[in-house]
């Protein structure tokens, strides 16, 4: 008789199995914002301030890993946004309260913040690390739980990144499993925890596919769209020093942010000094021939060269053929038109600045326009100028929602070294077809209940004042069976512990995976 053998069937990719995985973090995830609801504003700025110098100690460390791996952008402009998406962060957002109640005074109205609960964030390659203790912190403040899905070309350093922050975290008294990160991310396990109803809130930054699959997903999405911005040079502009904000934006990091200046627009009568100071910031302004090889180069027949993102101006220009200095720092490609049928009109994220010469002043705002219609739309935009009459009209008429100006775009327009909140999450509002048009910050994250009287009522808020805000702080120590004199839980109504550990959650969780598994072998080997 000749043995039987058994198939043994894969089923870690079947819906069951990656419910029961999606499972597992998410219940642990609802665990510790519900815990993370007990702390204070002092408690919980203190987990974001020790996670915040954790992101500024392993700053270089993550900048340098994040180019090795990617091969996109410049290690010490990493290590900047890495940086900036540390303390000044939490600074930018530290007299903001997230955490106690608050009283509208005009209003007669007392509101209550209400965190989303869990949030499920997507990280992109192009900013990995920087995205990461962006979404972090600004979990954080507002006491949410965060699970984190970085993207597969970025995986190890977000991966290691993440682990990090979640221990400065737990170090500094913040609930176990507040962050979490897929160490292993698939599309369809990604997108199991869209859909999950145990998923709060997506804040997703990344490619548009996977933007509007968050959008999909039936629950709350904050998403962004793709940049393209046009920077306009007009007549009144310091020539010499917007062609110099606008080198050092457009080779920041090799251009790999979406706030980076595009097509650059400007006037006949501001032309020729222009080019002649964008040389002098160690531009290469190409000829017919060069703009012709790299318009070869950059966009084929499936559209962008992937290879191109996050390149040195150097790399791409030995690509094309095409001779240029050593110090490059960027390429600026000289086209007669905009629109679809001129590609370099396009986002390119890379240090490739298209630049056209607008007639007069109203076809150079129609450009700017077109620019983000064809692609961007919602975005950034910045103007060189300084007539205020010139920018306030600018800014009316491009469909974006922040207009850089005389400043860096790619930097500005992300909050830092302007007024705007810092982010790495840019809302493209209603141009863009987005929920949200600002910088996306904590604010987004926490919800209020709001305590209103009725018309003829006086309440008085004095004694909403005394009441305070009352926290019962961290749960206490888990008991230790045996032990005399260890903490026990406290009892509640029925007898129920009201500190659950997490290890009972876990178990119950995963008895009910393997239940549903089994089931699911069971009827694939009936077949």
């Amino acid at each position: 008789m000749e043995p039987q053998i058994r198939t043994l069937v894969d089923i870690s990719g079947t819906p069951a199995a990656l419910q029961g995985q999606a499972d597992i973090v998410l219940e642990r995830a609802r665990w510790a914002t519900t815990v993370f609801q007990r702390y204070d504003r002092a408690s919980t700025m203190a987990i974001v301030d020790a996670v915040a110098r954790a992101a500024h100690e392993n700053a270089a460390r993550y900048a340098k890993w994040a180019v090795e791996e990617t091969g996109f952008g410049v290690v010490e402009h990493k290590k900047r946004k890495n940086e900036l998406t540390a303390q000044p962060l939490v600074d930018f957002y530290r007299d903001d309260d997230f955490v106690n109640y608050r009283i509208d005074e005009r209003r007669g109205i007392v509101e209550i913040p209400r965190p989303a609960g869990v949030i499920f964030a997507l990280t992109p390659s192009t900013n990995p690390v920087c995205t990461v203790n962006y979404k972090i912190l600004i979990a954080l403040m507002t006491r949410n739980a965060i699970v984190l899905s970085p993207h597969p070309a970025a995986r190890e350093c977000c991966v290691d990144a993440a682990k990090t922050l979640a221990a400065a975290a737990t170090a500094a008294g913040a609930p176990e499993g507040v962050i979490q990160v897929i160490e292993h991310p698939t599309i369809p396990l990604v997108e199991t925890f869209m859909a999950s109803e145990k998923t709060n809130v997506i804040l997703a930054t990344g490619g548009t596919s996977m933007v509007r699959a968050a959008y999909s997903s039936s629950n709350p999405a904050i998403g962004v769209g793709p940049g393209n911005a046009p920077v306009f040079v007009d007549a009144s502009a310091d020539v010499t020093a917007a062609a110099r904000l606008i080198v050092e934006s457009k080779s920041f990091d090799n251009s790999i942010l979406c706030t980076n200046e595009s097509v650059l627009i400007t006037l006949p009568q501001v032309e020729k000094q222009l080019v002649q100071a964008l040389r002098a910031a160690h531009a290469y302004v190409c000829s017919d021939e060069d703009v012709e090889a790299l318009r070869r180069f950059l966009f084929h027949e499936r559209g962008f060269n992937i290879e191109s993102i996050g390149r040195d101006a150097t790399w791409i220009a030995a690509e094309c053929g095409i001779r240029v200095p050593n110090n490059t720092k960027i390429l600026v490609a000289p086209i007669t038109q905009i629109g679809v049928e001129e590609r370099l009109s396009r986002e390119k994220l890379c240090p490739v600045l298209a630049m056209h010469v607008a007639a007069n002043h109203d076809q150079a705002l129609a450009m700017a326009k077109a620019v983000l219609r064809m692609t961007g739309a919602g975005h950034s935009a910045a103007i060189h100028t300084r007539d205020e009459a010139s920018a306030l009209r600018f800014a009316r008429t491009v469909e974006a929602y922040r207009v850089v100006v005389n400043a860096p775009c790619s930097q500005g327009a992300a909050g830092y070294g302007t007024g705007l909140p810092p982010t790495f999450t840019i809302g493209t509002g209603y141009f863009g077809r987005s929920s949200v048009g600002e910088n996306i910050g904590p604010g987004h994250l926490v919800h209020w209940t709001r305590l209103a009287y009725g018309d003829g009522e006086s309440p008085d808020l004095d004694a909403y004042r005394a009441l305070g805000s009352a926290f019962d702080g961290p749960l206490p120590p888990a008991p230790s069976d045996g032990v005399p004199g260890s903490p026990r839980p406290r009892q509640v109504a029925g007898g129920t512990a009201a500190a659950v550990r997490r290890d009972d959650i876990d178990q119950a969780v995963r008895a009910q995976i393997r239940q549903i598994i089994a089931e699911e072998l069971r009827d694939i080997l009936k077949k």
